[in-house]
């Protein structure tokens, strides 16, 4: 896949203002995309769409197909008469600058669950032919995740492996009994995906109509406690009790000295080779219903994943094993077509790997803040110079320090190399690394909104290695002013990124 010449924008649905505790698919969402017109960006990318897990982490979703149902606009569902003026009340703990989650998920989730009652005691026919239609559309991934979900509320979210052994175990008389038994929430979890669907899609299509494309993520691996693990647990290392027999990871590396130990089960490969990837397929299919292009989290694992012992406490001892990277990509092409994939190859990334990419014709990533060396010199594969057409150039990812935090962190030689290199006194260091961004032959240059406001430090969304305290960061509309979108259409102008006709991936 190349792209044309563009640009677009990194922010998580959930860092959008609101009144509500969390960005969602409400009237803010909307506002966002007018602003990215505005800016002549193309693309908005987005994180996970799933629901979070652990850590609140969008990269530990409960469902590889199910979306996050805290994203559901409220203002959407008062609108259909499904919540009253008094259910949008601000409440306290809901912070407009931050997502609280302690507070945001009971708040939330209780407003769904008032809405939900009332559409079932209330709804209009065409509503509720419609419902009715999507759940027999999506029954193949639906069905389980309700019934998963269900099951986790009434144990107090214990692990699915300590749930009954017949249900651990999905004896089919356990779990007809149990859709009967549940089938009130079970109804709800159904009637919260639906409301995802139905407001998410009516986002992109109004994102799509102004020449704005949506760069969705999937992460590589799925959480143990999910719908997925539990209904096939065939597909997933895993012993007699269902728990994990290796986990996944990264290892020691630059962001953590004793790498990452990310606690996903690993793909049992040959029982997805025996099905012919089928569970793949539909991942992958489901989400290009939900996106544009996909970012693929990990890229590096399709080739070799870093295996760690479930019972070691960190990454460090663990091994790379192979993994069917080119068949599963080939069976994919071949039940879909050609896809437009993004594939994130930070880090380690051997001549295996890259090989794989590049048989598949999926553009890489160059991430700016990579390119500085400590002693002022360099030949990073990250520095514009070196970047190629057919790959995506960020300043950072949500991984990523925002840029003034970055800058104020970084020894001086790396500060005096990119003075030296991008001709700059590093007084708006945010704003020289979006313009190399968008001077870079690269195809698609993606400014994260921090720097685009020139946020520091405390506004980074994530730290790698870090469990607790990420994924919350929020901007509002008092921090963006006009000369923003000025700027990015300028620098669209001036560096050949303005979207025109030919504005699609070819």
């Amino acid at each position: 896949m190349k792209f044309a010449r563009a640009s677009g924008v990194l922010l998580h649905v959930t860092s959008l203002p609101g009144p509500h505790g969390s960005g969602d698919f409400g009237p803010s969402a909307y506002h966002y995309v007018d602003w990215l017109e505005a800016g002549g960006q193309t693309f908005w990318q987005i994180l996970p769409l799933g629901g979070i897990g652990l850590g609140n982490s969008p990269y530990m979703s409960s469902s590889a197909f199910a979306g996050n149902v805290l994203l559901v606009s409220l203002d959407e569902l008062h609108e259909r008469g499904w919540l009253d003026a008094d259910d949008l009340q601000h409440h306290d703990g809901l912070d407009d600058q931050r997502v609280d989650f302690d507070a945001v998920i009971p708040f939330r989730m209780e407003r769904l669950s008032r809405a939900a009652a009332r559409f079932q005691q209330s709804a209009a026919v065409h509503d509720t032919e419609d419902f009715n239609s999507f759940c027999t559309a999506h029954a193949r991934w639906l069905d389980d995740y309700a019934l998963f979900m269900a099951l986790a509320e009434a144990s107090g979210g214990q692990s699915w492996c300590d749930w009954d052994q017949l249900l651990a175990g999905r004896d089919p008389v356990a779990l007809s009994q149990a859709g009967r038994t549940h089938a009130q929430r079970i109804a709800f979890w159904k009637f919260c995906q639906w409301r995802f669907l139905r407001q998410w899609l009516r986002l992109k299509d109004y994102a799509n109509a102004r020449g704005v494309r949506i760069i969705g993520d999937t992460p590589i691996f799925i959480a143990h406690q999910s719908a997925d693990v539990w209904a096939r647990p065939d597909l997933f290392q895993l012993n007699a009790a269902g728990q994990p027999t290796v986990v996944a990871g990264v290892p020691p590396d630059d962001f953590s000295a004793t790498g990452q130990r990310w606690g996903n089960p690993l793909y049992r490969w040959p029982a997805h080779v025996a099905e012919q990837y089928q569970w793949w397929i539909e991942r992958i299919r489901c989400t290009f219903e939900l996106v544009d292009i996909v970012r693929i989290d990990h890229f590096r694992g399709f080739e070799s994943c870093w295996e760690i012992p479930a019972d070691e406490p960190t990454a460090i001892h663990g091994r790379w094993v192979p993994a069917p990277g080119d068949a599963l990509f080939r069976a994919v092409a071949a039940a879909l077509g050609p896809l437009p994939v993004i594939a994130e190859d930070l880090g380690v990334i051997t001549e295996e790997v890259d090989a794989l990419r590049k048989r598949h014709a999926f553009p890489g990533m160059q991430v700016l803040q990579f390119a500085w060396s400590p002693d002022g010199v360099g030949h990073s594969r990250y520095l514009p110079h070196n970047h190629a057409a057919d790959s995506v150039v960020y300043g950072g990812t949500h991984d990523n320090n925002t840029a003034l935090g970055w800058w104020q962190a970084a020894p001086e030689g790396m500060r005096h190399h990119l003075r030296e290199y991008l001709a700059t006194d590093g007084q708006d260091v945010a704003w020289d690394l979006i313009r190399a961004a968008f001077s870079s032959v690269a195809g698609l240059a993606i400014h994260p909104m921090q720097d685009v406001l020139r946020l520091s430090a405390e506004h980074r969304m994530n730290v790698p290695g870090v469990a607790e305290g990420n994924w919350g960061w929020r901007f509002n509309w008092s921090q963006v002013d006009a000369s923003h979108a000025e700027q990015l259409r300028r620098m669209c102008l001036i560096y050949g990124r303005l979207p025109g006709r030919d504005w699609h991936t070819a």
